[in-house]
């Protein structure tokens, strides 16, 4: 574990977050816009949005299809609408329009599930969480870390192997990590430095037959 905190501090010291946002409530809806979509293009619709609407009070005054509308471009929008304005709706009546810090009353929320919960958590208000996305899991594997189950199995593998006071910067370095220098396609085992030390034999065997076959 060490060989990999000490590479990935080495490069990537500072982690800012890449979703763009002012406060837990567009962290919030940020993440949740980018279920199944990406970080660029969140970003570029979101300041569109909450142009209109940064907060609860604002957003529900926004009909769901007007919402939905703005958010098109990043995909599922009829259900993250929804979501949208039904969480906005919950956050006033029951949380003075204040994102609650609470796993439990995070989850509870229309299409908020544990990742993004674990993302507000995390970098929001500093509570240790270790969200998993298709990076992570993908890398947790390559590395012979996890079994590559499921996203839950790999989330706990993370949590037992890494020290809780990393968790927070350890995820956004692992993401960025797999971004540059382990992608699912295009991968370059060369240039992945990890990967060839600690690599899951089997990976490492099945990346060189392909490369032969080229």
């Amino acid at each position: 574990m060490t060989f990999i905190i000490d590479t990935l501090n080495k490069l990537y010291p500072k982690t800012p977050i890449p979703l763009n946002h002012k406060d837990p409530y567009t962290l919030l809806i940020a993440v949740l816009l980018s279920a199944q979509s990406t970080d660029v293009g969140v970003n570029k619709i979101t300041p569109i949005l909450f142009e209109i609407a940064d907060n609860p009070y604002d957003m529900v005054k926004l009909k769901v299809e007007e919402i939905r509308e703005i958010i098109k471009p990043v995909g599922l929008s009829p259900m993250k609408s929804k979501g949208i304005h039904g969480l906005s709706k919950i956050l006033i009546s029951s949380y003075n329009g204040k994102v609650p810090i609470s796993f439990e009353a995070l989850e509870s929320l229309p299409s908020v599930g544990h990742k993004t919960a674990s993302v507000v958590m995390s970098q929001a208000f500093n509570i240790p969480a270790f969200p998993v996305d298709t990076h992570i899991h993908r890398l947790m594997y390559r590395w012979g870390l996890s079994t590559g189950k499921n996203v839950s199995q790999t989330e706990k593998d993370a949590k037992k192997l890494f020290p809780k006071e990393l968790w927070n910067k350890l995820h956004l370095q692992i993401i960025y990590y797999g971004r540059n220098y382990s992608p699912a396609r295009g991968w370059i085992l060369e240039k992945d430095s990890i990967t060839i030390q600690i690599g899951r034999k089997s990976v490492l065997k099945e990346y060189h037959k392909k490369t032969l076959k080229k």
